[in-house]
């Protein structure tokens, strides 16, 4: 029987048949297809433009594929591989010396190695997280809870062929923006809020920040 879980894919159009290699090389991990565990998320996420949408169902068996679990094994890491693909806008020279700091110390794997990534997701009110930390504003110590702002869940992405194979799609329930997207918003403001909360906790004596992590501390 394998060991089989079942993931989601919000979009606003039905896709039965995910496509290996299709999609945008500046996402979070790279290129793969990229969904979720959370029957929620994937509904939330399929309104995320304000119109109408699909939340896509499929199961796959994950025995026998090597999964990377950044969400449990490294934070750090997880930022790296992020910070390597999603570029913040407007760095300044001292910002990117950082960047490229950081990645080269703490990328220490290739996630083409991996059939499967899961870890936290990083749309744009995630992203100002990347943004704060590479500048010194966000401490090591609250960058966990940060990475749970808004209850958005956890990434689950297809990277491999083989993973890509072993997918199948059950169903596509339509979702209604009328019905969601102030759901989703409200979860994109909520985030935002807390966010600012956790900026200003990382200013309590004893931090640790990004300068330090580099510098040895």
């Amino acid at each position: 029987m394998g060991d089989i879980k079942t993931v989601y894919h919000g979009s606003t159009d039905i896709v039965k048949v995910p496509v290996y290699g299709h999609g945008k090389i500046n996402n979070d991990y790279g290129i793969g297809f990229y969904c979720t565990d959370d029957n929620r998320a994937g509904s939330l996420w399929s309104v995320n433009k304000g119109e109408d949408g699909y939340n896509n169902k499929y199961e796959i068996d994950i025995e026998g594929l090597n999964i990377l679990n950044l969400d449990k094994d490294d934070i750090l890491l997880w930022m790296a591989i992020l910070l390597n693909n999603r570029i913040p806008n407007n760095l300044d020279d001292d910002i990117e010396f950082i960047r490229k700091k950081f990645i080269k110390k703490y990328l220490k794997v290739d996630v083409k190695d991996y059939d499967i990534i899961t870890g936290y997701r990083a749309d744009d009110s995630y992203f100002q997280i990347a943004e704060s930390f590479l500048s010194n504003q966000l401490a090591l110590e609250v960058l966990a809870d940060a990475l749970h702002l808004g209850k958005l869940g956890r990434q689950f992405v297809l990277i491999s062929s083989i993973a890509f194979d072993k997918i199948k799609y059950v169903c596509s329930d339509l979702c209604s923006a009328n019905e969601l997207y102030d759901d989703y918003l409200m979860n994109d403001k909520t985030a935002r809020l807390y966010f600012r909360q956790l900026l200003q906790e990382s200013f309590n004596n004893g931090k640790t920040f990004v300068r330090d992590l580099l510098g040895g501390r």
